[in-house]
């Protein structure tokens, strides 16, 4: 029996549904959900503990790794320097932790044994711990009764998970806080700005009304490079990449944008088959030159505030996208500023599942 699959069209609603076998369209949806979880603990007070009114010397992010590495990342990038501490972002625990400290112990396993370290360590040396894990096992044992815990309500696949460990810092971060430095981040926002974005991209509609399909028609069959102009944008990039490779099966490069630059305009991809980039593609002949090979797409991750200095940085540069919460399709194949873009932590977490619904697109083309 052939292995090879009949493709299906973006707008095929029900082609893509009935393909969704393991349900990742339902998944990559969840964010909004995953937040609101988030905020409801907090509100039934799951971080009474780390309230003392005290700011702490600093915020420790420990992460080994996927999503909740990149949520490290992103927080440190976006909040670093606005919180009234310095935020630390480790794969274990530093030697200095102590008691003026706030740990926030973040990951999808329990028994991860870098992760049950860190914790025992935090509360050892009287740090105020958070566990934004499942709360079992090891984890349990090494803890029990000493530490805040914001545990997952919701079960979904780690790459589907970023926009719930953000909701975890934000409101850890708000809760140790004091001062003017305050961060007002209202979390059942976020999840209604989530909500909203996973409705605009759902299944139903068609590819230029549909910001996630209409990403995924222009990576499909195309090298794609992520980049980011500022660390939070790349921390965001790389997350989408390992995205893309784990549930689009797709390879994506992530990169800095000036880096993407450069090599664009050394003739990134112009080449034909016989790897040769010395030639006109006016005077290509694919007979005698073989197929003219297409230049990668990249496509840069921006935030509203950098935009105008993004866009004239790429002016005249061919095949990169600028990709902002603001660009909606219009219905007319072309995108609009259509949703307010609202704080940078906001506008990372829908950029996050508008990308990651358009990896499932990607994946449930192919049939």
């Amino acid at each position: 029996m052939s292995a090879t699959r009949a493709s299906i069209d973006l707008d095929d609603s029900d082609g893509l549904i009935g393909a969704d076998r393991d349900g990742l369209l339902h998944a990559a949806a969840m964010s909004g959900a995953q937040v609101r979880a988030t905020a409801a603990a907090v509100e039934e007070g799951a971080l009474e503990m780390v309230r003392t009114g005290q700011r702490p010397r600093s915020f420790i992010w420990v992460a080994g790794r996927g999503a909740a590495e990149s949520a490290g990342a992103i927080l440190a990038a976006v909040l670093g320097g606005s919180a009234g501490e310095p935020i630390v972002v480790a794969s274990e625990v530093p030697p200095w932790i102590g008691p003026l400290d706030v740990l926030v112990v973040a990951g999808d396993d329990a028994a991860d044994p870098v992760l049950v370290s860190a914790a025992a360590t935090g509360v050892r040396r009287g740090a105020r711990v958070v566990i934004a894990a499942p709360y079992q096992g090891p984890l349990r044992e090494a803890t029990a009764g000493r530490v805040a815990v914001l545990e997952p309500r919701l079960w979904v696949r780690d790459e589907f998970g970023l926009c719930r460990y953000l909701a975890v810092g934000l409101a850890t971060l708000q809760a140790v806080e004091t001062g003017a430095l305050s961060i007002p981040t209202d979390l059942a926002l976020l999840a209604d700005e989530l909500d909203a974005e996973a409705l605009r991209n759902s299944a139903a509609r068609e590819v230029f009304t549909n910001a996630a399909k209409s990403l995924a028609d222009r990576m499909t069959g195309r090298t794609v490079v992520l980049a980011g102009d500022n660390a939070a944008t790349l921390a965001l990039a790389r997350h989408l990449s390992i995205v893309l490779l784990r549930v689009a099966h797709q390879s994506t490069a992530a990169t800095g944008l000036a880096d993407a630059l450069v090599a664009l305009r050394d003739g990134m991809g112009a080449q034909n088959s016989s790897g040769s980039s010395n030639f006109d593609a006016l005077f290509h002949d694919e007979e005698l030159d073989g197929p003219l090979s297409q230049q990668p797409r990249v496509l840069a991750l921006t935030l509203a505030a950098e935009r105008p200095q993004v866009g004239a940085r790429i002016a005249g540069v061919a095949d990169l996208d600028l990709v902002g919460t603001e660009d909606v399709p219009d219905g007319s194949g072309t995108v609009t500023p259509a949703v307010d873009a609202g704080r940078p932590e906001q506008q990372l977490a829908v950029l996050a599942v508008r990308l990651e619904m358009a990896a499932v697109y990607i994946r449930l083309a192919r049939g």
